[in-house]
């Protein structure tokens, strides 16, 4: 039921939906500062901390469990907790140029205002996006999809891989992180081991940990390996669609592959 609030766009009826909802949620034995949080004040850490653990699901952990942080803004390097301490963001990985840069910020909000609809429509803003990366590129990568986050586009590049090459196995390295979609937790070994029946292990190429320490042979090394698990493969028959790692193991601990790693990964499917 869609009734019109008297003097309006809104509905009617809104004030009284809240304040049941109000109702509701302090019967759940939870405050109900935070359900006025814009009409009153922000909530303390310990509010907030609480109405997180009654609404969202245990499995989004925080960082620093046992004294979280409640970071309320963000700009450049430093984020800010609600006190105003600020902390240097070492975790991040998607704010390339910093948090709230004043011409991202600026930029997104005009296109915002203006059009926010998906790419089934021509516009000129993203065949002009395209064509611009396209000159940052070698000339043999020239078409491109624009995905909405890491998880999107790994997906993608798997369906891509399999599509061209008609294989199904995936090789990839222990300790990786590619995103929350079934596809990919099938690769992920981060945080626990669910492989997939068409996924191949290699050796985390770490050469502070791993196998092989010396960082003058480490890669061809490791490489090896790789060229090892390849062979196996073709053994028994499994063919192989596509090698996937991230270019830095970021969640597996900021390990740099050693120098000419992938490259020699690279020769072993050429």
């Amino acid at each position: 039921m869609m009734i019109k609030k008297r003097g309006s766009s809104n509905y009617e009826g809104f004030e009284d939906a809240v304040a049941e909802k109000k109702r509701k949620i302090a019967a759940n034995g939870v405050s109900t500062a935070v359900v006025t949080i814009n009409e009153t004040r922000a909530c303390t850490k310990e509010e907030t901390l609480a109405v997180r653990r009654k609404f969202i699901a245990p499995s989004q952990t925080l960082f620093f469990p046992e004294d979280p942080l409640k970071i309320v803004k963000a700009q450049g390097q430093y984020m800010f907790d609600e006190t105003g301490t600020p902390y240097l963001d070492c975790i991040n990985n998607v704010c390339h140029v910093g948090h709230c840069h004043k011409y991202v910020v600026e930029a997104g909000c005009r296109q915002m205002a203006e059009l926010n609809t998906n790419s089934r429509y021509l516009h000129d803003a993203m065949v002009t996006y395209a064509a611009h990366l396209a000159t940052t590129l070698p000339g043999n990568l020239s078409n491109f999809f624009f995905t909405n986050s890491g998880s999107e586009a790994n997906d993608l590049a798997l369906q891509i891989a399999e599509t061209v090459t008609g294989h199904t196995e995936r090789l990839t390295v222990d300790g990786a992180y590619y995103g929350n979609l079934s596809t990919l937790l099938e690769l992920s070994t981060y945080k626990r081991k669910l492989l997939g029946s068409h996924t191949i292990l290699a050796p985390i190429p770490d050469v502070y940990h791993g196998q092989y320490r010396d960082p003058d042979t480490a890669g061809l090394l490791y490489a090896g390996d790789v060229k090892s698990l390849i062979d196996k493969a073709a053994s028994d028959n499994k063919k192989i669609s596509c090698f996937i790692m991230e270019s830095l193991l970021s969640c597996a601990g900021q390990v740099i592959p050693p120098e000419g790693y992938l490259q020699a990964v690279y020769k072993c499917y050429t």
